[in-house]
């Protein structure tokens, strides 16, 4: 039954729900019977996705990111999480809005990476000012605003080394003339940016709209380097 549940209600129930235990009981077995509800319920909202373009290694890593965080009380807009699956090629859409409550991906987008990261494939990341490069990991949305590329979307970076100097580095979601379909068609690929995450120009407004306001993104890769030192990703999910 409790499968039933939107995932945001079972995140609730499991992280508030403090029963009575009777005497000589072992907490700990509630506690695992709790993570495997959460596996089957995982399991269960990736088939319900039907989206097979979808890694299942970071969806499955962002769900635990995502529990971890709502029970922090970090998680704002707990409807939506967002993956970047940085394995694709630029020509391919490669970002995926998930509506938790809906069971659906709701949006399925173009996204550029970094100038310096590679030219169809992203395969060199940095946290660096001044890298020009892509970040990987776990960020959350914050608010958007308006600036030189129009109608933007802040992101706060969430690992330490990894890509925490987003708001230094200027990283963020805005829309791009260079993240089209007609840009592949006249360059095999599509444009970079500086390292943000550009979004075509004509839904970039829907998504940073849907996303804003402290949900998840996660911006995945399959790099060696980033599973061996992120403290959030689940590395034995992680493409051997």
């Amino acid at each position: 039954m409790i499968l039933r549940l939107t995932f945001p209600t079972l995140i609730l129930c499991l992280t508030t729900f403090h029963p009575f235990f009777e005497e000589g009981k072992d907490e700990s077995h509630f506690i695992a019977v709790n993570e495997e509800t959460v596996a089957a319920a995982t399991e269960v909202l990736y088939q319900h996705l039907s989206e097979p373009a979808l890694p299942l290694a970071a969806f499955k890593s962002s769900i635990e990111v995502y529990r971890r965080l709502a029970e922090e009380g970090q998680i704002i807009n707990d409807r939506v999480i967002t993956i970047i699956d940085f394995t694709k090629p630029s020509h391919l859409e490669r970002l995926f809005v998930i509506d938790l409550v809906g069971e659906k991906v709701i949006y399925k987008s173009l996204v550029a990476h970094g100038k310096n990261s590679g030219e169809n494939f992203a395969t060199s990341f940095s946290n660096n000012p001044d890298s020009h490069q892509s970040s990987l990991g776990y960020y959350l949305t914050g608010k958007p605003y308006v600036g030189r590329h129009g109608y933007s979307l802040l992101l706060d970076g969430l690992e330490k080394g990894i890509n925490d100097n987003a708001r230094k580095r200027a990283v963020v979601i805005h829309g791009a003339e260079y993240v089209s379909q007609r840009y592949i068609e006249s360059n095999g690929r599509l444009g970079r940016s500086f390292g943000c995450p550009a979004l075509p120009e004509e839904t970039v407004s829907e998504i940073i709209d849907t996303i804003q306001e402290k949900s998840l993104l996660f911006i995945y890769s399959s790099d060696r380097n980033y599973c061996k030192n992120s403290g959030f990703f689940n590395s034995s999910l992680s493409i051997p």
